[in-house]
């Protein structure tokens, strides 16, 4: 049972009651339909509706018909939209790679314009060798330059292609592949042989595995159901876990007293390629990891809600360069909230 610093009634918690975390029960505000996105999620997610179930049906749909995913897609078929295609990644943060990105954040359909962006990515942005995905075309062989394959992005493209129904395609397992066979957890010392593509991106790779391309690989394994990870997946998640754990998610693991990540301190939604200890819970969460040492960062995310039981955005990390901008500074989100709900009931909840 973990025990946390805070929020913990006079004699204790019990793991069904994951809800006497909260100041306030915050769901009905999640559930206002003027944002269907979030209503479905909290649906499914915190109310456990199932997928057949009127109410979660009926919220998926309306997620195509209102709200930021229709707008996503109107301009996205603006003509100066079109011709920026080519830079998919570069055209920070309006880009395809990013909108699709959200899109599937979001909970979109996988209708024709969106299958459209995964193809068009699948053909130009997947490396053709080994299956990673690259930050621009290779002009003379096509598909993604092969010195410009980097681990958060090829993890942001298998989650988001997986979530959009490409589990079984084979370019999408080369993906997968990628993530299973490349990533590594350099933890202060380069223990990997230095060709490529280890030798590309010191950023990436170098004395110390960047946090964002572990994260970003749990995310998309984290994707596959669990019944269809191989061994090789549940080894990745497994190393890759504890890469996490061994750094208490957000502090230095050769220094625990100390804070690796300060920026990862502070909330937002969505976050791209970038992390934070909310996104990583959540992730872990899923996972059903559970371990003492997350019992700080369990803390922060209680610490961080107001008198009524909500999060508010602390870095925007660019959202106000979407193509849609979502959420500001210091607001009431209602993405944060569902993401901390989930947390809180994954640790705690009786499964």
């Amino acid at each position: 049972m973990v025990i946390l610093l805070i929020c913990i009634p006079k004699g204790g918690i019990k793991l069904s009651n994951w809800k006497a975390m909260l100041k306030a029960d915050p769901t009905n505000w999640l559930l206002e339909k003027e944002n269907p996105s979030v209503r479905y999620f909290t649906l499914r997610h915190i109310l456990d509706k199932s997928e057949q179930d009127t109410e979660v049906q009926q919220a998926k749909r309306d997620i195509m018909k209102y709200g930021i995913v229709p707008e996503i897609l109107r301009r996205q078929q603006e003509p100066a939209y079109l011709e920026a295609y080519p830079r998919f990644y570069t055209n920070k943060y309006k880009g395809l790679v990013w909108s699709l990105i959200l899109l599937a954040e979001l909970g979109a359909d996988a209708c024709d314009q969106i299958k459209d962006q995964c193809e068009y990515l699948l053909k130009h942005s997947q490396e053709m060798q080994d299956g990673g995905f690259a930050q621009n075309t290779a002009a003379k062989t096509g598909g993604g330059r092969i010195s410009e394959v980097i681990p958060c992005l090829t993890g942001n493209m298998v989650w988001s292609l997986i979530r959009f129904g490409y589990l079984e395609d084979p370019r999408l397992q080369r993906g997968i592949d990628w993530l299973t066979q490349f990533m590594c957890l350099n933890d202060g010392s380069e223990d990997t042989p230095q060709v490529p593509p280890y030798n590309r991106y010191e950023i990436c790779w170098g004395k110390h595995t960047c946090h964002m391309g572990v994260v970003k690989t749990l995310k998309a394994l984290s994707a596959i159901p669990a019944e269809r990870r191989t061994q090789t997946v549940k080894d990745t998640i497994a190393g890759a876990s504890e890469f996490m754990l061994i750094h208490h998610i957000f502090k230095r693991s050769h220094d625990l007293k100390k804070n690796a990540k300060p920026g990862w301190l502070k909330f937002g939604f969505p976050l791209m390629y970038q992390t934070d200890v909310l996104e990583i819970l959540g992730i872990l969460g899923e996972l059903g990891i559970r371990d003492d040492r997350i019992n700080e960062a369990l803390d922060l995310v209680i610490s961080k809600q107001d008198d009524i039981g909500r999060w508010r955005v602390e870095n925007t990390y660019n959202s106000d360069r979407l193509l849609v901008p979502i959420g500001q500074k210091d607001e009431q989100s209602k993405w944060l909230t569902l993401i901390a709900l989930r947390v809180l009931k994954t640790q705690f909840d009786k499964h």
